[in-house]
C-alpha cells in the first residue's frame, strides 16, 4: 500500500492540505481597514472543503485494491481543490490591498500531488495490462 508512489504522493496532498488548514493563505487590509490573514479556518466552507479534500485523499490511499475507484476519487479531489483555491480567490477579491503569503504554495500543492497520483494509477494499469499480454 504505503510503498506505491501513488500512495506517497496522496499521504503529501493530505498534509499539504491539512497544514493549510493553519498556515496563512494570504494577509491583508479588508474594507475595515483591519489587517487579516486568510487560511483554511478563517470560513466554516471552506474549512469543510479543506478538510473534504484532506479526508478524500486519506479514504483514497486505502482502496489501492481498486483502481478505478481510486481514480475517480482523486479527480473528485482535484476539483474540491480547484473549488477550495477559486474560494480563496473570492475571499482575497473582498480586500482592498493584500498579498499572496509564500505559505499558499501549500494549497496549490494538493492538485499537483493528485495529478502524480493519476499518473502513478496509469502506470500501474499500463504494468497490469503488459503483465496479461504475457499470460
Amino acid at each position: 500500500m504505503i510503498q506505491r508512489i501513488q500512495s506517497l504522493w496522496l499521504l503529501f496532498a493530505v498534509i499539504a492540505s491539512l497544514a493549510s488548514l493553519k498556515i496563512s493563505f494570504f494577509s491583508g487590509m479588508d474594507r475595515d481597514n483591519l489587517y487579516k490573514s486568510v487560511n483554511g479556518m478563517s470560513q466554516f466552507l471552506l474549512m469543510l472543503l479543506t478538510v473534504a479534500v484532506g479526508l478524500l485523499s486519506l479514504i483514497t490511499i486505502f482502496l489501492f485494491k481498486n483502481r478505478k475507484l481510486q481514480k475517480q476519487l482523486t479527480l473528485a479531489g482535484i476539483l474540491l481543490q480547484a473549488g477550495v483555491l477559486a474560494f480563496y480567490f473570492y475571499l482575497f477579491s473582498g480586500y482592498k490591498e493584500g498579498s499572496l503569503s509564500l505559505t499558499s504554495v501549500l494549497s496549490l500543492l494538493v492538485p499537483l500531488f493528485q495529478i502524480l497520483t493519476l499518473r502513478g494509477l496509469h502506470k500501474d494499469e499500463q504494468l497490469i495490462r503488459s503483465m496479461d499480454r504475457l499470460r
